[in-house]
């Protein structure tokens, strides 16, 4: 970030953003003092051992959340986790933020795939950052090389939504939003980069609370009917009157009994579709 600290915060006033999620910090200890952000939560991961990478996820003060830690891996990846608490009876949003280098090797990305499946059973998950495949063709859902047919493959197998539609890079789609719900995230817009960056800032919104399922059935139980008093209120009813001038269809299906012939035939295999 260096330099374009300043003219983050200065765009973070204006928008008002919730969550904010950067790659690339390149920052170390002697950042320290610097990078926190008046009414947002810091966290952030900073390479270790060498120069570059570091990823940081600011959230505004007035969620409640926590961080994550999605297994205790040997491998490290640059990849951190928050659960945000949903208001008013929503359920929770888990949000991530990853940055994955041009050359990271398989055992990260194993690693990192693990996370992903472990976050994508969540109730809700928004998982934002640069995952470096520009040979990924999302709308045929392709790739060339083989550690991006492997990512293809974790979205698959995780029924994960990619929503960036746009080049974030040099005409390449670096950056990604991944979601495991549909509708979940929407609006999702280029907005320019901070100072010298090449790369685009992406811009989205998550567009509604996704409530808690309640259950609402209703189950009978039959062991304490009254069969002969149901047998005897049927028998009252004048059926030659109530079936009169009806097809034998609609007869069978006021009786409440199946028509003999439907609903007992298995198709052909002409039929099966």
């Amino acid at each position: 970030m260096g330099n374009k600290q300043e003219e983050l915060e200065t765009c973070v006033c204006l928008q008002g953003y919730d969550l904010i999620g950067i790659t690339e910090t390149w920052w170390d200890s002697s950042y320290d003092w610097s990078v926190g952000m008046e009414g947002y939560r810091l966290s952030r991961k900073d390479r270790q051992g060498r120069r570059g990478g570091g990823i940081t996820l600011y959230v505004n003060d007035q969620l409640e959340c926590m961080e994550l830690h999605l297994g205790m891996e040997e491998e490290p990846t640059e990849s951190l986790w928050v659960r945000i608490k949903g208001r008013a009876g929503a359920g929770d949003i888990t949000a991530g933020v990853c940055y994955r280098s041009p050359d990271q090797g398989d055992r990260a990305d194993e690693t990192l795939y693990r996370q992903i499946g472990t976050a994508s059973r969540s109730q809700a998950l928004v998982l934002m950052g640069d995952f470096n495949h520009p040979d990924i063709c999302w709308r045929d859902n392709a790739a060339e090389r083989k550690q991006s047919r492997k990512f293809l493959e974790c979205v698959d197998d995780n029924f994960l939504l990619q929503a960036t539609e746009e080049p974030t890079r040099r005409g390449a789609m670096l950056g990604l939003i991944l979601t495991n719900k549909e509708g979940l995230v929407g609006d999702v817009k280029l907005k320019g980069s901070l100072g010298c960056s090449d790369h685009e800032m992406v811009e989205f919104r998550i567009l509604r609370a996704v409530r808690r399922a309640l259950s609402k059935l209703t189950t009978l139980d039959c062991s304490r009917a009254d069969f002969g008093l149901f047998k005897d209120l049927l028998g009252r009813v004048p059926w030659d009157k109530a079936l009169e001038g009806r097809g034998a269809q609609d007869s069978w299906l006021i009786q409440g009994s199946p028509p003999p012939s439907s609903g007992a035939m298995h198709p052909n295999k002409e039929e099966v579709k």
